[in-house]
């Protein structure tokens, strides 16, 4: 018997942590993944260069992820072949494919239409 009620014990505190609010969560999965995982990765390369925030204004070396996002001229394939070149005024990041997908995914989710 003494089992039993320390399974139901351990069940209801388990279901307690599962079902309390958790406000972070809520406020992560507004965004797809790989838009949150695309943050995380210009967070770690970018930032210290770019803007890379929603309407970030920033006076740097790079122009804001805002402004890339809002050119016309900026679609998912010129992102890619961007992000696949060197230039002259960039580190050399040899960024992985689906690192590369998820950057963009992140730029193009900052465009404002």
């Amino acid at each position: 018997m003494r089992t039993g009620a320390v399974r139901f014990a351990t069940t209801a505190v388990i279901a307690a942590v599962l079902l309390m609010p958790q406000p972070h969560r809520a406020k992560a999965s507004a965004l797809p993944d790989a838009v949150t995982d695309g943050h995380r990765l210009v967070l770690n390369w970018c930032a210290d260069c770019h803007a890379i925030e929603h309407g970030a204004v920033m006076i740097g070396k790079g122009p804001a992820f805002q402004r890339i996002a809002d050119m016309p001229s900026t679609t998912e394939l010129s992102l890619k072949v961007f992000l696949r070149s060197n230039h002259a005024n960039m580190p050399n990041f040899i960024i992985a494919p689906g690192d590369a997908d998820e950057i963009v995914r992140y730029i193009l989710s900052l465009r404002r239409n």
